[in-house]
C-alpha cells in the first residue's frame, strides 16, 4: 500500500514498477474507472492499426490536403506568401 504525500505524490511499489517496466522519469496516466482509479503506464508507442484503418486515415489526410490547396492556403511558390521576413521586424515599430 502506498501513501499520498502532502504534495499529492504517490510512490509506485517496487514490485509493481518492475513488473510493468516503470522507471524514474516515466509518465503514467490516472484513469477514472467508476469508484476506483486505474494507473496506466503511458507508452510512446501507438498501437498498430490494421491496413483498412491505415488506408482510411491516409485517404482522410489526403482529402484535407486537397481542400487546403483548393482554398488557396498553400501558394505554389513559398516565396509568394504575401509577407516578407522584413515585415516581421517592422510590424511593431512606428512608421
Amino acid at each position: 500500500m502506498a501513501k499520498v504525500t502532502s504534495k499529492l505524490q504517490v510512490t509506485v511499489p517496487k514490485v509493481i514498477a518492475e513488473r510493468y517496466g516503470i522507471k524514474p522519469g516515466d509518465e503514467i496516466e490516472w484513469v477514472e474507472a467508476g469508484e476506483s482509479i486505474r494507473v496506466v503506464p503511458a507508452r510512446g508507442v501507438t498501437p498498430a492499426l490494421d491496413m483498412e484503418s491505415r488506408l482510411r486515415l491516409f485517404d482522410a489526410a489526403t482529402e484535407r490536403q486537397r481542400a487546403r490547396k483548393a482554398a488557396g492556403r498553400h501558394p505554389k511558390n513559398p516565396n509568394e506568401r504575401g509577407w516578407t521576413r522584413r515585415d516581421l521586424y517592422d510590424r511593431d515599430r512606428a512608421r
